[in-house]
């Protein structure tokens, strides 16, 4: 018997709360062994871990990196599957490899397999892979069913074919589906994180809307907790509400700090937007069951109207070139963005005298506008600041060309008031030049209304064993 055919049987015979451990706040990241091994002692249904976000920017979607080292994500996904295994409960992982798509997917289930035959371990795996074709993404921006989220542009075409990897964020019914196939261990591709905690409960009856507000919390782990944290979390639900308690002593789960966590990645704190439908949270309580548990109840959940999937793509920018330096010249900081401007032209006129400008090069100083563009300069500029020069070319070449030459002339531009010739800025390293590698932006960031997502997103089965 499976260890999802245990726990369905296991509430069959007897209605009970469900104990669902989240492992830690992203895999392959570290997950502290005293909370871990705490946590494994409440005798938990089952484990759950996210192991991405679009929060780590759109390079390792567009390059199909992981975002945690190799050996990280081994560490820890040996960690979660060896325990899983003992207790024969559940494992979920979801957002396979970080950005989700199929090469993120692919190293994820090869550290897997690796694990499971070094270890001799014995399982069912359920996998579904969030990757869209561009073909359906094209035929449904011909129907009229995509739109732009946030700020982004209508989606063209072109969009499309320039992305490097496209994927579609799974949720609920996609892990649903995984674990409906009888299986131990379901992996996922790119997907929303509550999907990992609050499918189960789906599958066993529990109210959708408590579901839910307890999963978008538990997926965090003790991050919701005075102080917060990544440790491993124990979320105990039931019919009217849950418990969220901290596997590590030294984090309180407070009313205060887990009614603050509702404002984590939430444009209004009063609702969680979901696939399924939206969460209402306006009418949720938070009671201190004692100094480090807190129970909350109150959720709603409200269906969506119709079918939507999130999609996420990312397009090559080009090359990417950093110039590093600082600054501690009050003449400079104060004359800084001339500076930039004039360097900037006298690098056009050198690097463009046989060759076009196909290049982008910019600057920060950070001290002033390094984080955001703020409204007004400071009242007071800093005494020294940091100056991060970038260039994006079509080449690694043309873009260590560029930053090579900004630096040179940066270093020894004259600009008025300036005491000394012998050079404006202060190095941390040499060289100050660092070669990036290729860059990507978001250029998907769309919803697209679907009929059907069990035919886009099949369910793949793996034996161990």
């Amino acid at each position: 018997m499976t260890a999802i055919a245990r726990l369905l049987d296991d509430f069959a015979r007897r209605r009970r709360p469900l104990r669902s451990l989240g492992a830690s706040g992203q895999l392959g990241y570290g997950i502290p062994t005293p909370a871990f091994e705490a946590g494994l002692g409440r005798a938990p249904d089952m484990i759950g871990v996210d192991m991405g976000s679009i929060d780590i920017g759109p390079n390792y979607l567009g390059s199909g990196k992981l975002a945690p080292t190799r050996g990280g994500a081994k560490r820890d996904l040996r960690k979660v599957l060896n325990a899983a295994r003992r207790l024969d409960i559940p494992l979920i992982v979801g957002s396979a490899g970080s950005a989700g798509a199929r090469p993120h997917l692919d190293q994820t289930l090869a550290i897997i397999r690796e694990i499971a035959a070094e270890d001799g371990l014995r399982f069912r795996m359920g996998v579904v892979a969030a990757d869209v074709s561009p073909g359906v993404v094209k035929q449904a921006l011909r129907a009229g069913r995509v739109r732009p989220m946030d700020t982004m542009p209508p989606l063209t075409e072109a969009d499309v074919d320039a992305t490097s990897n496209l994927v579609g964020q799974l949720g609920l019914e996609a892990f649903r589906r995984a674990l409906e196939a009888d299986v131990d261990v379901v992996a996922l591709g790119r997907a929303c994180d509550t999907g990992i905690f609050a499918s189960i409960p789906a599958m066993l009856g529990f109210p959708p809307g408590i579901a839910m507000h307890m999963a978008k919390i538990v997926e965090c782990a003790s991050l919701c907790c005075s102080p917060g944290g990544r440790d491993t979390i124990l979320g105990i639900l039931d019919d009217d509400g849950f418990e969220l308690e901290s596997m590590a002593p030294s984090r309180a789960a407070t009313p205060a700090s887990v009614a603050a966590h509702s404002l984590y990645e939430q444009a209004d704190p009063f609702e969680i937007r979901e696939p399924a439908g939206r969460v209402d949270l306006r009418d949720v309580t938070y009671r201190a069951l004692d100094s480090r548990r807190t129970r909350v109840e109150g959720a709603r959940f409200e269906p969506a109207s119709g079918l939507t999937l999130k999609l996420e793509g990312a397009s090559f920018l080009g090359h990417r070139a950093l110039l590093l330096a600082g600054v501690a010249d009050p003449r400079f900081i104060a004359r800084y963005e001339e500076i930039f401007a004039a360097v900037t032209t006298v690098v056009r006129n050198l690097v463009c005298e046989d060759s076009p400008e196909d290049y982008r090069l910019g600057f920060r100083l950070y001290g002033v506008d390094g984080v955001r563009a703020w409204a007004g300069a400071p009242g007071q500029m800093p005494r020294e600041a940091f100056v991060l020069g970038e260039c994006l070319a079509p080449t690694p070449e043309r873009a260590e060309e560029v930053i090579r030459t900004t630096k040179q002339y940066l270093l020894h531009h004259g600009y008025e008031g300036r005491l000394s010739t012998a050079g404006n800025l202060a190095f941390p390293f040499t060289p100050p030049e660092v070669m990036v590698g290729p860059a990507y932006r978001f250029n998907v960031f769309h919803l697209m209304e679907v009929d059907d997502m069990a035919s886009l997103f099949p369910v793949e089965v793996e034996t161990f064993g």
